[in-house]
């Protein structure tokens, strides 16, 4: 893992959401296709794409397929994945938007929380089935009170993995179909046949699941525009090489296009670091894909302080922060830019992944600056409440008028004025 100074590190740190115009072009032409044509557009996408063969029977993943599922995973998963599904659903509970209605001097204004009627939960399903990505797309959405969720993943020869199908029955989903890439977002946003048309489309996914979603944006909500993952460690003298290595190996193994980046104030830490992130990576089962990734997107910056190690945080913006420090709570008011904050050496970013309860979707590229990790908060809107007296509006009507005659605009005047006027009268 080569290592850096701050000085020196500027090209490394630069990276943005790339619309690439090959990969547009075909997501525009999916799309177009999709709109027009439907389920059968969708069919022979995923016949090329992903060698399944689909039908309007077999396209829904079907109750004895969910049984078969069942039969295949070992029984310490299904606990496990249990314990996990209560402590995220507990967490989106706890955490979930309320009702902020006031009344004071015979004016109510406020807003009220509801959520939207239909969901779509992308599940990727590439070079890793990702059950916990069932987990962080429909319990949010659950959580928030959506009445029907919907999730679509790639299926393999016509399979999907059974540990995502467990996932999803789990999660309290038995709507599944067999569909992925830019077709899956297509019958998502504008509705087939056989798949309803949502109201919001999270997840994560590829460039094309990616650039899809960016363009229906306008005909659903999304949550945000998901690139490959990244981790930013922040470590000082007090970290252990060993623990750090493994933490910038835990998302390299991702893709190859995985970020992993490590900023310490201390040299012999960095020579340490990189030793042992070579020591483990010969001992990765995803060797290559990790090697890539570290070789090609990662390294290893040594800053001058603490300070200057969060401001190169704040520029990169990371999708999951680590502050392997001997004091991340004083650190943690330094950081305004990051998808998850992960505090202390034992609290490595698989705890995030899979079980403490926050959610896993999170902006990458830099997109951290304007976007937030998926939360319930996506599959709600506000809605204004606005109640006045006749008292009120006799208190505040001139103001009103004067506003709306300011603007030229003198039937929002009028209506105000004609009330004013009958209140007059009456008095």
């Amino acid at each position: 893992m080569k290592i850096y100074r701050a000085s020196e590190c500027g090209a490394l740190l630069q990276r943005a959401f790339d619309a690439r115009e090959k990969e547009l072009a075909a997501v525009n032409a999916i799309l177009a296709d999709v709109r027009a044509r439907g389920d059968a557009a969708v069919f022979e996408y995923e016949e090329k794409f992903d060698r399944t063969v689909l039908t309007a029977q077999n396209f829904r993943v079907s109750e004895e397929e969910f049984s078969a599922a069942y039969a295949a995973v070992e029984p310490a998963f299904l606990e496990s994945l249990r314990r996990a599904i209560d402590n995220i659903y507990a967490y989106h509970v706890r955490e979930g938007r309320k009702d902020t209605v006031h009344t004071a001097h015979g004016r109510t204004t406020g807003y009220v929380v509801r959520a939207v009627e239909r969901a779509g939960i992308y599940v990727p399903g590439g070079t890793a089935p990702l059950s916990s990505s069932v987990l962080m797309g429909v319990l949010p959405a659950k959580a928030a009170g959506v009445e029907r969720i919907v999730v679509v993943t790639p299926a393999k020869e016509g399979k999907v993995s059974p540990y995502t199908l467990v996932a999803a029955k789990e999660c309290g989903v038995d709507e599944v179909y067999k569909c992925g890439g830019a077709q899956a977002v297509a019958a998502l946003a504008y509705g087939t046949a056989l798949v309803p048309k949502v109201d919001v489309i999270a997840g994560p996914g590829n460039i094309f699941v990616t650039l899809a979603k960016k363009q229906v944006y306008g005909q659903v909500g999304i949550d945000m525009l998901a690139g490959p993952s990244e981790i930013l460690i922040v470590a000082d003298a007090s970290a252990r090489p060993s623990y750090v290595a493994a933490d910038v190996l835990s998302q390299a193994e991702h893709d190859v296009l995985a970020r992993p980046l490590v900023v310490v104030t201390d040299e012999d830490l960095a020579r340490a670091v990189a030793a042992e992130v070579e020591a483990q990576l010969k001992k990765l089962p995803r060797e290559a894909i990790a090697r890539r990734s570290v070789e090609e997107q990662g390294g290893i910056i040594v800053a001058g302080s603490a300070d200057e190690a969060c401001a190169i945080a704040n520029q990169v913006a990371p999708e999951h922060l680590e502050l392997y420090v001997s004091d991340p709570a004083a650190l943690l008011p330094k950081i305004r830019n990051a998808g998850a904050v992960f505090m202390g050496g034992y609290t490595p970013e698989p705890v995030g992944d899979y079980f403490a309860g926050p959610d896993h979707i999170l902006p990458t590229s830099g997109s951290a600056r304007f976007f937030q990790v998926l939360n319930e908060d996506v599959f709600t809107r506000k809605m204004s409440v606005i109640s006045y007296t006749k008292e009120a509006l006799k208190e505040d009507g001139a103001d009103i008028i004067h506003l709306a005659k300011s603007e030229g605009l003198d039937a929002h005047a009028n209506a105000v004025a004609v009330r004013l006027a009958d209140m007059e009268e009456r008095s």
